[in-house]
């Protein structure tokens, strides 16, 4: 055999956006999720595994006038010519397990599940291509009684892991509210409504003008990479942008009102958590609807002892994920963090749910 011949020993590199897991930090996360499990069936919500491979199109991210997966999951075909994908979240899997086993399971189904779950996207700080999540679910409740437990359960599961009030809140807002407010807006085609919301989600990350920017042509960042916008007329960007001031201007009050005692705060965010002006000129039926479970979700926190300090109404909450039909909410962090230098990062939010009506029919 020549030189030129001898075989090409491997590189041992990592692939992007994967890290391996020390013996120290598999003792530190088992201790972590012992903590999470014990909240969790504190509130009554029992275990589920499901399996890290599933049918693409039962994920709901297949593409099918391409006959092709999305390109955010990783996906491959079985020797039936049909694709399979490694899972992308814990709640598609949950859709598909109680279609299939819906009739011998109790009413409303609590369950609880953890695990890694991939995504094909991106690397970036505090955005990987495989991590774990560690979700619970609440399937057949109608009420929003059961979305306002699942905010608390979420503040009392930060506060178990270690985190003091004032070093966290839970963000809560309704996708009624925003889907009226882009019904008033005459912003009819779904592609566009999806765009929009996407660059609304954008808000703490891009500021306001960052968000002007891609709800009408696009932005380039700061890489230079572009991302189309959704193309948006002048009157429904600047009905849009007019929320999110107003929105911007409701979440300064409400941080302010969250050093009051309990009893004043819960005057104070009565007054605060509804956008001035918000009306059926502002908003759609809908739109309506949806503040109106906000109010009965601010009156179930304040008559279960949490505060703003806690939890709050945020108008500027989307969520990016098409599936939500209601309630939505996610926990910041806020107290400062830094990386290994000691440079202060930014991470983005570390507790996140919403309700998806219909997803189990679909």
């Amino acid at each position: 055999m020549t030189k030129k011949d001898a075989p090409v020993s491997p590189e041992a590199r990592l692939p992007k956006g994967l890290f391996d897991i020390s013996a120290g930090e598999i003792r530190a996360t088992e201790e972590m999720l012992g903590t999470i499990r014990r909240v969790f069936e504190s509130y009554g919500f029992e275990p589920l595994d499901t399996p890290a491979i599933e049918y693409t199109d039962a994920l709901g991210k297949f593409l099918p006038d391409q006959d092709r997966p999305n390109e955010g999951v990783f996906s491959f075909k079985d020797d039936d010519e049909q694709w399979l994908s490694l899972r992308y979240d814990l709640t598609a899997p949950l859709a598909r397990y109680v279609a299939e086993n819906f009739q011998s399971l109790p009413k409303p189904f609590r369950r609880y599940q953890s695990g890694p779950v991939w995504r094909n996207e991106k690397p970036g700080p505090g955005r990987y291509r495989q991590f774990t999540q560690f979700d619970a679910d609440t399937v057949g409740a109608s009420s929003v009684a059961a979305d306002a437990e699942l905010c608390m359960l979420a503040a009392d599961t930060l506060e178990a892991l270690g985190l003091k009030r004032g070093q966290y809140v839970i963000k809560v807002n309704n996708r009624k509210v925003l889907e009226g407010l882009l019904d008033q807006a005459e912003i009819e085609t779904g592609h566009q409504r999806l765009v929009a919301m996407r660059a609304i989600d954008k808000l703490d990350r891009l500021g306001l003008e960052g968000v002007r920017a891609l709800l009408g042509e696009g932005r380039k960042d700061e890489s230079g990479d572009f991302t189309k916008g959704a193309d948006l007329g002048a009157t429904q960007v600047s009905r849009i942008m007019d929320y999110l001031t107003k929105a911007q201007q409701s979440v300064v009050k409400m941080e302010a009102a969250a050093k009051l005692p309990l009893s004043e705060q819960a005057i104070a965010s009565q007054e605060y958590h509804l956008i001035e002006g918000a009306d059926s000129t502002f908003y759609s039926g809908q739109g309506m609807e949806g503040e109106q479970e906000l109010e009965r979700m601010r009156g179930f926190f304040f008559s279960s002892g949490y505060g703003l300090d806690r939890i709050r109404i945020d108008p500027s909450v989307v969520r990016g994920l098409e599936y939500y039909t209601g309630p939505v909410f996610e926990a910041d962090l806020t107290a400062p963090i830094t990386d290994e230098k000691g440079q202060p990062i930014r991470l983005g939010s570390v507790v996140s749910g919403g309700r998806y009506d219909g997803l189990v029919e679909r």
